[in-house]
């Protein structure tokens, strides 16, 4: 876009990552759609930088939206995979206990994927353990057989596509600088990496920043710690940091073929370190979880750390004692914006709406697993 241009749409999306494509291709079928996006392509933040799970919604509050969208968003995104030839495999996953001082906890995970309707979810002998993944030695684990791994930088890519189709606009490498509002209309700022202004007026403005919600939420003049009297919610988010490894020795990556989960510790910001499989078959440890500060930068690439290193080694021995140092390398790091504050507990989605303005908070996992949902439960919220 140039100086010169204005453009006029119905509906202003900030952010191209899973979530944000997936809310302009279904708002697209109704409405004028403009998408806007920092980076030179769709998902370049959180969405292609974790672990690519689906999810089945085991951990999530019984009724939350992270539950209810999850669990619906999980049969959806099979079927959108299949007819968009877009790699998904539902290989199924196990949480393990790996000693009998874990089997309590193992017990209480159970409880909540029973209470959350999960659908196939059972608990397993060390039998059945032993004839999915025969090197596993735990000492128990629960199946999960509807939680898969998807190509998520290609389920982005379908979403942007399906967007386009249906005529949405997307302007890449436009940073949103400014937003003012004129009457009841969104005027907002771009600038692109020329340094050339460029404006969008909508009626609505849907957030979908991820990482960056917080800080377009005070652009829009949106107090972050909240306002009871106004009704508005706290936004303010925390940014929690995950390093992976991955493993690069073929004879190791064939012993395990499907994620496999510790179990989760709420407080620290995860699900613990977990292995991973991905869609072609490499297997990955992570994500560590670290609370970031707000002025550290985001850096997508692990650094060679020996620190680091003996830490996931220490991780992935549990899973692998056969695992030595060299079959490990420095993998991706991903970030998640978080509403939950360090030391709490898990937090839910925040998906709210202020006349035409429209906030997603905290859209971290099962984020992916459940955007085609959450799209639609943003098109709800403006029809």
């Amino acid at each position: 876009m140039t100086q010169e241009e204005v453009l006029e749409v119905d509906i202003l999306i900030c952010g191209a990552g899973v979530v944000g494509l997936a809310i302009a291709m279904t708002l697209a079928k109704k409405y004028s759609v403009a998408v806007i996006e920092q980076h030179p392509g769709p998902a370049r933040e959180t969405s292609s930088h974790n672990s690519g799970v689906i999810h089945a919604g085991i951990y999530y509050e019984t009724g939350s939206l992270k539950h209810r969208l999850c669990q619906e968003g999980n049969s959806r995104i099979y079927e959108w995979c299949e007819s968009h030839s877009v790699d998904a495999v539902q290989s199924g996953k196990l949480i393990v206990a790996f000693d009998n001082s874990e089997l309590d906890q193992l017990q209480e995970v159970y409880q909540q994927g029973i209470k959350n309707a999960v659908r196939n979810f059972e608990q397993i002998t060390i039998k059945q353990i032993h004839d999915l993944e025969p090197e596993l030695n735990v000492a128990g684990a629960l199946w999960s057989p509807w939680t898969g791994v998807v190509d998520a930088y290609n389920l982005a890519k379908s979403y942007e596509r399906a967007a386009l189709e249906s005529n949405a606009f997307i302007a890449y490498q436009h940073k949103l600088t400014n937003i003012n509002k004129l009457g009841s209309q969104f005027v907002s700022t771009l600038t692109d990496t020329n340094q050339q202004i460029s404006i969008i007026k909508s009626d609505i403005l849907v957030n979908s920043a991820g990482l960056m919600a917080d800080q377009i939420a005070s652009m829009a003049g949106y107090p972050l710690s909240g306002d009871e009297e106004k009704e508005i919610p706290a936004l303010s988010q925390s940014i929690n940091r995950g390093r992976y490894y991955d493993i690069i020795n073929a004879d190791i990556c064939r012993l395990i073929s499907r994620p496999i989960y510790p179990l989760p510790d709420h407080q620290a910001g995860g699900l613990g370190v977990h292995l991973t499989t991905d869609t072609n078959g490499g297997l990955h440890l992570g994500p560590s979880m670290e609370w970031m500060n707000e002025d550290e930068p985001a850096q997508y690439q692990n650094e060679p750390d020996e620190v680091w290193l003996a830490a996931f080694l220490d991780a992935g021995i549990r899973f692998l004692p056969q695992l030595k140092k060299e079959h490990l390398a420095p993998g991706q790091v991903g970030y998640r914006p978080k509403l939950q504050k360090q030391g709490e507990g898990l937090a839910d989605f925040l998906i709210w709406k202020d006349e035409g303005y429209v906030h997603l908070g905290g859209i971290e996992s099962p984020g992916l697993t459940a955007s085609l949902p959450i799209a639609d439960q943003v098109k709800d919220l403006i029809d």
